[in-house]
């Protein structure tokens, strides 16, 4: 199968050459590096954001999920449109008041708006945290789609190793504008690969959408319908509002708002990306046509799902090009988040401790951290096992935690000090992480509720916890703490 292996081996190096290329014409100071000197327009802003929220989770994740779960993986499709909303009046206001102060990351952001380094020590901490497991989701996601589409011909560890060197090259070299322009190719090619899957094999294998559902729904009653325990429609409703509350707190993606040429943008991408979230409808039916034609995969397995079939299904040369489109979903989010995290430790962990490093100290050092922040994923890669979903979620839970204090600081009126806000974001992650490791849920830790409130997702309680600290310990300080900076 050297046809498929060409077209990988291509798309690598296609990949490679246009991050490199994007340097060319430009000074790679802090705030070129990390946010493009805020010059991207409205096409740019919106591929850079696509390039980073249609990942390997869309390609395999959202297949995978329809494919084990049916009904509960709708909840995909929902939370990013009600985020695109949130970011419609959210985002303006923090580009604005990020390019008056030049900031280049999501602690800056709340370091300067509570006047407090430590916050944004704390917050640099969590974020990287959080970052980890994303970015081992992307080289997790990698292998899956290399090893499949090669046929077996190349290891997983392989082709997560060279993904990840890949990245780290013109991470190095372009920074931000690297994933940008690697964003362009890789949002024209998913593009076309979803559509052509989610409509051809429905077709080829069933006659059809409509008849595709309709021997689901007969050979596995209420697959297709949310269970009335567990993950029924409460935990929908829940697991969607979580989501669409930390969908612009992850750091990269906050960052990535940073290089907006002005605040229109973000209200024309609000508008538009909503219809690009319709992709998923297409992604989801290439899991659900996998349902009965490649039965039997469970757990992490069923990540397999999509190129299952695809490879059961298309000819060679179709799964080389499907598996092109699958590397560029793994290595555009995944430049950003590691570009992000050697950000974080540089600029606000090591920035804060040496309040006297430059800017080209700062970038210096970042782009000397890139390799180590990639070394870290690629072990926990190669050493993990949990589902690409479940791999989204614990990242999720920790970095929702920044929404009340972020969106507190954009109301001074409300009264947060520093105090309340990190407070908050301490106690909200440390719920997250104790109600993540030790598998619990609601209706675990109080089962006389009803059914409903039990199905609700656990993140509820962090953020709840975080939201009553937020508002106790800013009452409790208020009046010695320093008004929040305007």
């Amino acid at each position: 199968m050297t046809i498929p292996l060409i077209l990988l081996g291509l798309t690598v190096i296609f990949a490679l050459l246009l991050g490199i290329g994007a340097r060319s014409g430009h000074q790679m100071g802090l705030e070129e590096w990390t946010v493009g000197n805020r010059g991207f327009g409205a096409i740019l802003v919106f591929l850079l954001l696509a390039g980073e929220i249609y990942t390997t989770f869309t390609f395999l994740g959202a297949s995978g999920f329809a494919y084990g779960l049916g009904a509960p993986a709708y909840y995909i499709l929902a939370y990013a449109t009600l985020a695109y909303v949130i970011a419609y009046f959210l985002l303006p206001p923090v580009w604005t008041y990020a390019k008056q102060h030049h900031l280049v990351s999501q602690p800056d952001f709340l370091a300067h708006k509570y006047d407090s380094p430590a916050l944004g020590i704390v917050v640099s901490l969590v974020d990287i945290v959080a970052l980890i497991p994303y970015l081992v989701l992307q080289l997790t996601g990698l292998g899956i789609i290399v090893g499949a589409a090669g046929y077996g011909g190349i290891s997983n560890t392989a082709a997560v190793l060279t993904g990840a060197v890949v990245v780290t090259i013109y991470v190095i070299v372009s920074g931000v504008r690297g994933s940008a322009w690697t964003a362009v190719a890789k949002d024209i090619m998913i593009l076309g690969v979803v559509l052509f899957l989610g409509l051809y094999l429905p077709i080829h294998l069933y006659g059809g959408i409509g008849p595709m559902f309709a021997d689901i729904a007969k050979a596995k009653p209420g697959f297709l319908i949310f269970p009335d325990k567990g993950q029924s429609v409460w935990w929908f409703v829940s697991t969607v509002l979580l989501t669409a509350l930390g969908f612009f707190m992850w750091p990269h993606s906050f960052a990535s708002c940073y290089t907006a040429r002005d605040a229109k943008v973000f209200r024309k991408n609000a508008i538009v990306l909503p219809i690009y979230q319709l992709i998923l409808l297409f992604v989801y039916f290439v899991g659900f046509a996998a349902v009965l034609k490649v039965p039997g995969l469970k757990g992490a397995a069923s990540n397999l799902a999509l190129f299952k079939l695809v490879v059961a299904t298309l000819p060679p040369w179709v799964v080389g090009i499907v598996g092109a489109a699958g590397v560029l979903t793994a290595l555009v989010p995944g430049s950003m988040i590691t570009m992000t995290a050697a950000t974080l430790m540089a600029r606000n962990v090591y920035g804060a401790y040496n309040k006297q490093a430059s800017n080209d100290q700062i970038v210096f050092l970042a782009k000397c951290l890139v390799p180590v922040v990639m070394l870290i994923a690629v072990v926990f890669t190669l050493t993990g096992n949990a589902t690409i979903v479940t791999l989204l979620l614990v990242g999720y839970s920790f970095v929702t935690q920044m929404f009340p204090s972020l969106v507190a600081s954009l109301f001074p009126a409300l009264g947060a000090t520093r105090q309340g806000a990190m407070s908050g974001i301490v106690v909200g992650v440390a719920v997250a992480a104790w109600l993540t490791f030790s598998h619990a849920s609601i209706g675990s830790l109080l089962p006389f509720l009803p059914q409903g409130i039990k199905d609700l997702n656990v993140g509820i309680i962090a953020l709840f916890a975080n939201l009553v600290v937020l508002a106790a310990v800013s009452a409790a300080t208020k009046r010695s703490a320093m008004a929040v900076a305007e």
